[in-house]
């Protein structure tokens, strides 16, 4: 007798996307999840009606066919199934007559290829490569005389610059911050009570509306439903994350996966192995990681002029940080977890003293309470992070309106080319003190690498400009602020405007 293969949806993701009711489901899950899986699986509820006809797209036909792609992943679930399959059209058949197609829309104008078509299941593998006016032009498309209620899935890595983010966003937590303003962890994760929910839309002058009901869509929208539309439906529409721990089988068969997430940099974990929708994968590195490695042996780092930067904490989740200088060596550091301005102010002068560096070479980030240690301390710079760029010379030449955002940005490139020459220095008795913060236990160093390691170059605007990934992207990759990376890049502030007076000790 024939051994029986059994092959079933595991619990999770994969259960919760192939038992929804929504017209349309968008699976958009953390990597490793089976959300290929699950779009293969589900036409197959169908192939016993010889009038189904099923299309699931990839953007392009080479990412159909490529090595572990949609075509590979169907060949064991299909040819279970009893299903023929046509690799030169890449399409499946059924005893019955049903068939399964694979797809691509690689052109906009592809999309008209399907004019006047009838398909009651469509597919969407990767639905952030597709096109807004791809996916509802096939929405018109998806339409059905078989007696199978049409519908569509749809499955998507977290991209948050995509047209599907914003179609999303009210099952994503769009709060920075939370009600009494510390930052919020949960930002840009999947809010738990809404996942699977059931929520109803229509298109209304190219604006969707929204509601909890067909009726509040109907009731908001009335012009739509009248005369022979009176009576049609609102499409329903749900989102279904996951974790790659829903899928025990993947890490049973390849426990080296999980290691592979593991190894990304922060923000691309914080996208594929978190699923978070607020981290942009794209951004480059500002700090080169083996350069961040050398902060700790760059001992040929001359000395010069002492310093003092400060980063005075925001928020009571933050820590305020105090870094001494001596040219680009760091030489002391000091934090604080609760403090108030007057305990910042003390330790500045304490440092003044210890290391005999002027007032006038000291700064303080002035944004929020900051500027409040900058009160009590005469003397003292005021960093305004969005402040405009400082002149500089660039290739020989001084420029007066550099290309950036602002002057935070400026300072941080200015701090990554000191980084990236190997040109700055931090002393391991100083890298190797212990951080005990918010239960979690760690080198000073480690700190430094991580926070340097989230800090990324963003999209340029449209003039050009030099900008940085927004802080609440860093606090995502971070669960944190970056103040020591912040604390680090206000040493740039004194090579961009260097002080007039180097004698003016103010011991107060």
């Amino acid at each position: 007798m024939a051994e029986v293969k059994i092959i079933r949806p595991q619990p999770g993701y994969q259960m919760q996307a192939l038992s929804t009711p929504a017209d349309i489901a968008i699976g958009g899950a953390a990597a490793g999840v089976g959300k290929t899986f699950s779009l293969l699986m589900e036409p197959l509820r169908h192939i016993q009606n010889p009038k189904f006809a099923g299309v699931i797209f990839r953007r392009t036909s080479p990412q159909i066919r490529m090595s572990g792609g949609l075509w590979d992943a169907s060949q064991e679930l299909y040819l279970a199934a009893d299903g023929l399959p046509r690799d030169t059209f890449l399409d499946w058949s059924f005893p019955s007559g049903s068939r399964i197609d694979f797809e691509h829309l690689q052109y906009e104008k592809d999309k008209n290829n399907y004019q006047g078509s009838e398909i009651p299941f469509i597919g969407f593998d990767e639905l952030t490569h597709f096109t807004e006016s791809m996916f509802f032009y096939m929405l018109s498309r998806n339409r059905s005389t078989s007696g199978i209620r049409p519908y569509i899935r749809a499955t998507c890595n977290p991209e948050p610059d995509s047209w599907v983010a914003s179609f999303v966003s009210w099952w994503i937590d769009q709060d920075e911050l939370l009600p009494d303003g510390t930052p919020n962890p949960n930002f840009g994760f999947p809010i738990k009570e809404r996942i699977g929910k059931l929520r109803y839309f229509t298109s209304d002058n190219n604006n969707y509306v929204w509601g909890d009901t067909p009726q509040e869509v109907k009731d908001k929208a009335p012009h739509k439903f009248v005369d022979e539309l009176a009576d049609t439906a609102p499409k329903s529409v749900t989102f279904i994350p996951g974790s790659i721990f829903d899928n025990k089988k993947l890490l049973e068969v390849d426990p080296g996966y999980l290691g592979n997430l593991m190894a990304l940099d922060e923000a691309t974990q914080a996208a594929l192995l978190k699923g978070n929708w607020k981290v942009k994968q794209s951004g480059s590195s500002l700090f080169l990681n083996e350069r961040i490695n050398d902060l700790y042996s760059n001992e040929h780092v001359p000395l010069g002029k002492k310093y003092i930067t400060v980063d005075a904490a925001r928020f009571g989740s933050d820590l305020a940080v105090i870094k001494v200088w001596d040219n680009w060596r760091v030489i002391d550091v000091a934090w604080f977890d609760i403090s108030s301005t007057s305990d910042i102010a003390k330790q500045v002068k304490a440092y003044e003293k210890q290391y005999a560096v002027p007032r006038s070479q000291t700064v303080c980030d002035a944004d929020g309470v900051g500027g409040g240690v900058v009160d009590q301390l005469p003397g003292m710079k005021s960093f305004v992070n969005n402040a405009k760029p400082l002149p500089q010379e660039i290739g020989g030449k001084k420029v007066e309106k550099p290309n950036y955002d602002n002057l935070k940005t400026q300072c941080y490139y200015h701090a990554a080319e000191k980084v990236n020459n190997a040109m700055a220095f931090i002393s391991p008795d100083v890298a190797d003190r212990i951080i005990r913060h918010k239960g979690v236990e760690k080198r000073l160093r480690d700190y430094i690498n991580e926070e340097l390691r989230a800090i990324r170059k963003g999209s340029a605007d449209k003039d050009g400009k030099k900008k940085l990934n927004s802080k609440e992207e860093q606090r995502i990759i971070l669960g944190r602020s970056p103040d020591f990376a912040d604390s680090f890049m206000m040493r740039s502030f004194f090579d961009l405007k260097p002080t007039q007076m180097q004698s003016n000790f103010l011991y107060t």
